[in-house]
């Protein structure tokens, strides 16, 4: 098998594993280059079917092109879809930075909707390379029933042998593409002809690396017009993939505080 090949096998076992040793699943749709790759990778794992819900937690911040993406691709999929909205930021820690209370919005409508559904698991396209704090989760990460991440007490993964049984009341993110680079994500996109919402092309001289709220994001300065353009480019590049995003230019901590309360 070549390097894509492997990526797609382990990530298919990983998505089997979870389906198989967790009863009530979902996948969270973000509706970006990762996320779309995590719901390919689950029709190509069950046969073309995704057979848990989708669902979208909503901000109403998202870029027009995103929900116009979303709309369509429920449908043509024929995906189980659930969309769930956010509480307003008055709801968030005010203690945090602008975006990052921002962001928290997710955070707490994701909790919200977890309780209301009651899965005890949640399929996130997340990669150890995106950012430092990420590199600290695992494939099958615990947390506990108020949806809690304790980064200092997760259980050891190694070679290929993931942990799935874990004691009652805790709720398990599974993250089959944590083993991904941004690279490989789009070589494999472009190797399955996988959809993509265009805003991550350029159009006058820039583009958008990464796909947030509209209020919280930023395009980087870019030419890179097509999908062999923007691998090119990201085989040199020294600009760091979460550049335009706000949050992650804020308080230092900001986001590992968000990861540990719950965050994507």
């Amino acid at each position: 098998m070549d390097h894509l090949d492997e990526l797609e096998a382990e990530s298919i076992f990983i998505l089997r594993e979870a389906f198989a040793k967790l009863d009530k699943l979902a996948i969270l749709w973000s509706l970006g280059k990762d996320s779309n790759v995590v719901l390919w990778l689950c029709r190509k794992a069950f046969f073309g079917h995704v057979p848990f819900p989708v669902m979208h937690v909503d901000t109403e911040r998202k870029f027009p092109e995103m929900y116009a993406f979303r709309d369509r691709y429920a449908k043509e999929w024929n995906l189980n879809f659930i969309r769930e909205l956010c509480p307003p930021i008055e709801a968030t820690d005010p203690t945090l930075p602008p975006a990052g209370r921002s962001a928290a919005r997710k955070t707490l409508g994701l909790r919200a909707a977890i309780e209301k559904h009651g899965f005890e698991g949640l399929i996130l396209g997340i990669r150890r390379d995106e950012e430092a704090i990420r590199a600290k989760e695992r494939y099958f990460s615990p947390r506990d029933e108020t949806g809690q991440w304790n980064l200092k007490d997760q259980p050891p993964e190694f070679w290929n042998q993931y942990m799935t049984s874990f004691p009652e009341g805790t709720h398990v993110r599974v993250h089959p593409i944590l083993h991904w680079t941004e690279l490989d994500i789009w070589k494999y996109t472009k190797r399955e002809n996988i959809p993509l919402i265009d805003l991550y092309f350029s159009k006058n001289g820039k583009r958008y690396r990464s796909l947030g709220d509209k209020d919280i994001t930023s395009p980087i300065e870019s030419e890179a017009a097509d999908i062999d353009a923007v691998i090119a480019e990201l085989e040199t590049t020294r600009t760091p993939e979460r550049a335009g995003r706000a949050m992650d230019h804020e308080a230092e901590d900001s986001f590992e505080r968000l990861r540990a309360a719950g965050y994507m």
